[in-house]
């Protein structure tokens, strides 16, 4: 029972501050992920019987994964038409339009994931779309009925959540894959995403990440996790496998992407040899410029999400 969030204030040191009036026990050697648990416990307290976690708190209790947050984001909910409507820093408070389908994880109400969806349609940009839709096909969260129902609706937010799902592939394994098809995508290079190849003798040498159609190039993403060493050994024995082939394996990471991509599309390009259209890389520069991958692009969500909770002070919210 000590564990058990309050609302009230906090005059204790033993006590945490989750938002205005609403307060947790601090206890040591928990987990980010765990105090994200309690935090939402907490927030239940201020919401509605009916309500429901949505946007991008629905999507990080379901496991997807997400584009690069800011440091500050605020817990999103989503209440029925006739529960009042908290206004607390710290949480944006949406209005349920449809019939609810909530569904749980850890004992706590998500909305359904293609609600979850085109909430975060009407914030994120393109490409930090694309990557929540490629990790819930890939966790096979979505329905396809279902989307298809909802992408012919004229809902606030449908058109962005439409062409993200035309972009989807649904078989990337992190945010930095899906970053890696949309730049292929933008430059218009064809590919194939996670195959896997075989040497001369039909034996198999791995899965890749994109092979690159009509040639023997194979890109991937060299994520973080290729650094652990049982990854490093795997990526060894694999990449020696492939040296005795006709295959040419290029590594790209999220910085090439990102901060160099004229140097990637010029690599590219006199791979495919083709000439340079400087209008793919502008194309790509707006889609990154618009998400969440560019300063700006966080800037503009963290000054919209201060205005729909009027928060003046973010420092201490959940």
């Amino acid at each position: 029972m000590d564990d058990v969030p309050f609302r009230g204030e906090i005059r204790l040191a033993g006590h945490r501050r989750v938002s205005h009036g609403l307060g947790l026990v601090r206890r040591d050697g928990l987990s980010e992920w765990e105090e994200f648990l309690r935090e939402l416990e907490a927030w239940r307290l201020v919401l509605p019987s009916a309500a429901v976690f949505t946007h991008l708190t629905g999507a990080r209790l379901l496991g997807w994964q997400l584009p690069h947050l800011p440091e500050q984001v605020p817990v999103f909910a989503a209440v029925d038409l006739q529960d009042p409507r908290p206004r607390r820093p710290g949480l944006v408070c949406s209005r349920l339009v449809r019939e609810r389908r909530p569904i749980h994880r850890y004992g706590l109400p998500i909305d359904a994931p293609e609600e979850i969806l085109l909430r975060a349609a009407r914030d994120l940009g393109l490409l930090d779309l694309v990557i929540m839709i490629d990790s819930a096909l890939r966790l096979n969260h979505l329905d396809r009925e279902r989307m298809e129902q909802l992408l012919a609706s004229g809902r606030p937010g449908v058109r962005m959540l439409r062409e993200a799902w035309n972009r989807a592939t649904g078989k990337a394994d992190s945010a930095g894959e899906s970053v890696l098809q949309q730049f292929h995508v933008v430059l218009g290079v064809p590919f194939e995403a996670q195959v896997d190849i075989t040497d001369d003798e039909g034996r198999l040498l791995g899965r890749v990440d994109l092979f690159i159609t009509g040639t023997t190039s194979l890109h991937e993403y060299d994520g973080e996790h290729h650094r652990d060493k049982r990854q490093h050994r795997t990526d060894l024995r694999r990449e020696r496998g492939i040296a005795g082939t006709s295959y040419v394996r290029r590594g790209f990471v999220l910085d090439d992407l990102l901060n160099h991509p004229a140097a990637v599309m010029h690599e590219i390009d006199r791979a495919l040899g083709r000439p340079h259209r400087s209008s793919r890389l502008r194309s790509w520069r707006r889609l990154v410029e618009n998400s969440m991958y560019s300063e700006s692009g966080r800037s503009r969500l963290v000054n919209r999400w201060r205005r729909q909770t009027g928060l003046a002070d973010w420092s201490k919210t959940g």
